[in-house]
């Protein structure tokens, strides 16, 4: 079994269950078998604490300049995704980790991150309910936005809608690398119900 390495993006006022969510599937999934699938980390503009909305800190793993390679990119969303939009030194490192993840996936409006660094381009991509006009206002013409989905795939890039979602994303993760039996086995220890998306392929992938 391949360990891939998670990444998830931490900021200040960013929704706890954005990247808390994936965070506890991908180490479920961890604990449950040997070898272990997922190294899961944070990883931050840089090393200093951060906080949360509703005041919850939290000290990331690594900066972005120190980081281990990742093999999935996780960028949550929340209030605090507004300042990323405006972090140049944050968009330009999005930009040269797409060439060097196997995954990079978004939860709620955190693909208006990815839709700023310019790699939502031939894509099917979703956010919180709330904000599908403000996402359709940073993706390019071929892109398409959509909305009533959890979570959509196209190939490199996946987005999940509002909060839950990134838990969704996250198990269809785990079923889509390391199959059914080891899903199944996250869901027991999560005493989550699952329902997978159905749809959520494209033909043009980004």
């Amino acid at each position: 079994m391949q360990c891939r390495h998670v990444a998830i993006l931490l900021f200040n006022d960013i929704e706890v269950l954005d990247f808390a969510g994936p965070f506890e599937v991908f180490n479920v999934t961890c604990e449950l078998n040997t070898p272990s699938p997922f190294n899961v980390f944070t990883v931050a503009e840089s090393e200093q604490p951060i906080k949360a909305r509703g005041g919850l800190t939290v000290t990331p793993d690594y900066s972005i300049t120190n980081m281990p390679k990742a093999d999935i990119l996780i960028i949550p969303g929340g209030y605090g995704t507004r300042a990323q939009l405006e972090s140049k030194r944050l968009i330009g490192w999005l930009q040269t980790q797409i060439s060097q993840v196997e995954f990079l996936c978004s939860v709620c409006t955190g693909s208006m991150v990815l839709a700023k660094a310019g790699l939502l381009s031939n894509c099917h991509v979703t956010t919180h309910h709330d904000n599908l006009a403000d996402l359709r206002k940073l993706v390019s013409q071929d892109t398409t936005v959509v909305a009533n989905k959890r979570y959509l795939d196209n190939g490199k890039i996946l987005t999940a809608g509002g909060i839950s979602a990134g838990i969704d994303m996250s198990l269809y993760l785990v079923n889509k690398l390391y199959g059914a039996e080891v899903l199944k086995k996250t869901l027991a220890e999560m005493e989550y119900h699952w329902t997978p998306e159905v749809d959520l392929h494209w033909k043009d992938t980004c």
